[in-house]
């Protein structure tokens, strides 16, 4: 049954009902920062935030395309696929789902009105795109009766993103979306492109702080530390970095540039960072898991150099409080989200007064939320 408050907005837009709706969650990347990528593992949460997608049919050849977010109503001919830009850029993540189905097997839906509404917010780091991507491809399925395996779906969404898009992306946004359970983390190795879940210690909260600075993969730095890792890599003699060692990085300095040396070095010990997590949360330690994902933080900070002064400042705030266990940037970085590992006694109050510093040193007053996790991409 489709949700009542998507129904609604569709009716309102077009004048009839959806035939079909589907949801998908945002995403926490809990650790692992651009390990997937490179071949590593990584681990992440799905959130109880989400991309909603509603879609009817059409007879008249005619893609309709309507976002909640922009307030924008788009109109295509069917199969008349090319990349947007401005405020219907958003438009090609959608797109490159459509893009992507021959390649994957699929037929495309030959015409449509499409919905889609979100309670994530866009640019903060926890992967808006990918959720769109993964609900509108279900629903573009659902529309022309066909299914799929969850994991190629994230393989379409991926690709659609990777390909279309334009983001060299790895697998972490659309397969914690996708695979996502309540009370777990997801677990995916990167390199094998499977996916487990991992069982959450009992009394842990999520809380996410938004510094509203710009976070556009698109525009070029995450696509530079891709090139630099791709570049450091090869330098190594190595398919991709996962498949080196922090000897191997350390000998091979000379012949790296400063940049290369860096990224290779913040990856290599990043992926020995979420396997000493992996351990330290299956024993229920999180202290140690907490120390883990600060020092990734610092290694992002330093190393990777993804980070920003108003992320830093975020991660140093959160650290002194003795109820947060960890804190480090989610996502690709150069802006968007603070995710804070805590303990129920970190209140409201206390993420008041982190917001409430920021605001003073930064002029604006950083969005604080407390998640939950949930389960991955479905219909509704």
């Amino acid at each position: 049954m489709v949700c009542c408050c998507i129904t609604e907005k569709f009716q309102l837009i077009y004048g009839r009902s959806p035939a079909w709706a589907a949801r998908a969650p945002g995403r926490i990347e809990f650790i692992g920062n651009h390990t997937d990528y490179n071949g590593g593992p990584v681990i992440g949460a799905a959130i109880n935030r989400y991309v909603s997608v509603a879609i009817a049919p059409r007879a008249d050849g005619v893609w309709n395309f309507y976002s909640d977010f922009t307030g924008h109503l788009a109109t295509l001919p069917a199969h008349c696929i090319s990349r947007q830009e401005g405020e219907l850029s958003w438009l090609n993540y959608p797109l490159g789902v459509l893009d992507a189905f021959p390649a994957f097997g699929f037929k495309r839906p030959e015409g449509f009105d499409l919905l889609t509404m979100s309670d994530l917010p866009a640019g903060s780091g926890l992967s808006s795109s990918a959720a769109l991507e993964l609900a509108t491809a279900l629903a573009f399925l659902s529309l022309t009766g066909q299914s799929i395996e969850r994991a190629r779906l994230v393989q379409l969404a991926r690709h659609a993103e990777n390909q279309f898009v334009g983001v060299p992306c790895g697998i972490l946004d659309q397969g914690v979306s996708a695979f996502g359970k309540v009370n777990h983390l997801v677990w995916i190795d990167c390199l094998l492109q499977t996916f487990a879940t991992v069982p959450l210690p009992a009394d842990v909260h999520f809380w996410i702080f938004n510094t509203h600075t710009k976070h556009a993969l698109i525009d070029g730095m995450y696509a530079e530390r891709h090139h630099e890792c791709m570049q450091a890599a090869h330098a190594l003699d190595v398919p991709l970095l996962v498949h080196a060692t922090p000897a191997q990085v350390e000998a091979a300095r000379p012949g790296l540039s400063a940049s290369q040396f860096k990224r290779a070095r913040h990856v290599v010990e990043e992926i020995a960072r979420v396997e000493q997590c992996i351990d330290a949360l299956r024993g229920g330690d999180l202290v140690t898991t907490g120390r883990l994902l600060t020092a990734s933080h610092r290694s992002s900070q330093c190393l990777f150099e993804n980070s920003t002064t108003e992320l830093d400042f975020l991660v140093d705030q959160l650290t002194r409080n003795p109820s947060v266990y960890g804190a480090r940037l989610s996502g690709g970085g150069f802006g968007g989200s603070v995710m804070a590992l805590t303990q129920s006694s970190f209140k409201e109050s206390d993420a008041l007064r982190i917001q409430q510093s920021y605001e003073v040193q930064f002029d604006v007053e950083p969005e604080g939320f407390h998640l939950l996790t949930a389960n991955g991409a479905a219909p509704i």
